[in-house]
C-alpha cells in the first residue's frame, strides 16, 4: 500500500501507470510535469528518487530518457514510432486550429487528446479540438464551424471539435483524475484574448491530481489570420450579432437537442448540452480509462484515491 512506499515514490509509479493505460513511454520531463502526487515536486527531487529508490528501480525501467514499466520496453520503440507520426500530424493540427480561430465567435482553440501529447496510433488519428466561443454564441460557433469540419475532410484531415462552450462555463463539472489529465495535457493553438489562464484558475481542483502541471507542457500557436480571414471574422460578427444570431442560437440549441436527446440519456454517456456548452461524448471513454488505472493500481498495491471521481459544486 502507498504508506509502504514514500509519497514520492507512489507518485511516480501513479504517473508510469497511468500512462501505460494509453500505451505510453513518459520522457522523463513529461514524467515531472504530470506527476501524479500530493505537492509539488522538483526536478531534482525526481531524477534522485529514480537513480535511489530500490522500489522504483525494481518496478521501472529508463532507457534514453524514456521510463516505462519493467516489461514493457516495447513501449519505448513505440514512442519513438509515434513521435514520427505527431511531427507528421502537428502542422496539419495546426492549420485546421487556424481556420477554427476563423470562424466567426471562435474565441480560444485548444488541441486536445492523443495527439496533443504526441502519442497518435496512426495517421488518421482525431484531430480533437476544445472550443471556446464569445457568450450567447455556442449553438451558432457550433453550427459554422461544422462547415470548418467539412472542408477539412476534403484534406483528409479529421477534425472533431468535441467540447464547444462558453466563457462562463469554464469550470468543468466532472472532476476527476481523466479530466484533469485532459485539462493539463491540452495544447492552446488560438487564445488572443487570455482565455487559456480564465480556463486553468476555473480548474484549480487539478492541481489536486497534478500539482507540478500548472501550465500547458506544450504550446503550438496557430498563424495569425490575414486580412481576407479577419475580414471574414469581423462580418461574420456584424451580421450575427443581433437579433439574427439570437434567432439562429435558438434554433440551432432546439434542434440539436431534439436530435440528441435519446443518445444524451443511455447509460453510460457524459454529453453536456445547454445553452453554454456543447459536449457530444456519448461512451464515457474516460470511465474505461479510470477503471483500467484503477486496475492497474490494485496490482501494485497502490490505493485508487487518485481516481476517484470528485462531483463539482
Amino acid at each position: 500500500m502507498d504508506s509502504e512506499l514514500g509519497g514520492l515514490e507512489a507518485a511516480v509509479l501513479r504517473t508510469v501507470l497511468y500512462a501505460d493505460v494509453f500505451d505510453y513511454a513518459l520522457r522523463v520531463d513529461e514524467l515531472h510535469h504530470f506527476l501524479m502526487g500530493d505537492r509539488p515536486t522538483t526536478r531534482g527531487e525526481l531524477d534522485t528518487a529514480l537513480t535511489t529508490s530500490a522500489r522504483l528501480r525494481a518496478e521501472l525501467v529508463v532507457v534514453d530518457g524514456l521510463v516505462v514499466l519493467a516489461g514493457r520496453e516495447t513501449l519505448i520503440r513505440g514512442r519513438a514510432e509515434r513521435d514520427a507520426l505527431a511531427a507528421k500530424l502537428w502542422p496539419r493540427a495546426v492549420s485546421a486550429g487556424k481556420l477554427l480561430a476563423g470562424v466567426p465567435f471562435v474565441r480560444m482553440v485548444v488541441l486536445t487528446g492523443a495527439l496533443a501529447m504526441h502519442n497518435p496510433a496512426h495517421l488518421r488519428d482525431d484531430f480533437d479540438y476544445f472550443i471556446v466561443t464569445a457568450p450567447g454564441r455556442v449553438w451558432l460557433a457550433r453550427l459554422l464551424i461544422v462547415g470548418v469540419v467539412r472542408l477539412s475532410r476534403l484534406w483528409g484531415w479529421p477534425v472533431c471539435p468535441n467540447f464547444v462552450l462558453s466563457p462562463d462555463a469554464l469550470a468543468q463539472r466532472r472532476c476527476d483524475v481523466y479530466i484533469a489529465h485532459e485539462i493539463a495535457q491540452a495544447v492552446p493553438l488560438d487564445d488572443r484574448v487570455g482565455l487559456y489562464a480564465r480556463f486553468r484558475e476555473a480548474n484549480l481542483w487539478t492541481r489536486g491530481y497534478l500539482p507540478n502541471a500548472l501550465g500547458a507542457y506544450s504550446r503550438g500557436a496557430a498563424r495569425p489570420l490575414g486580412r481576407v480571414g479577419r475580414w471574414f471574422k469581423q462580418a461574420g460578427e456584424w451580421v450575427l450579432g443581433g437579433a439574427l444570431g439570437d434567432k439562429i442560437e435558438g434554433w440551432e440549441q432546439r434542434r440539436k437537442l431534439r436530435r440528441f436527446a435519446k443518445e444524451a440519456q443511455r447509460r453510460g454517456s457524459t454529453a453536456q448540452l445547454d445553452a453554454t456548452q456543447v459536449k457530444g461524448h456519448f461512451n464515457d471513454h474516460g470511465s474505461r480509462v479510470i477503471a483500467a488505472y484503477r486496475d492497474r493500481l490494485r496490482a501494485f498495491g497502490l490505493d485508487d484515491n487518485g481516481a476517484a471521481d470528485i462531483a463539482a459544486d
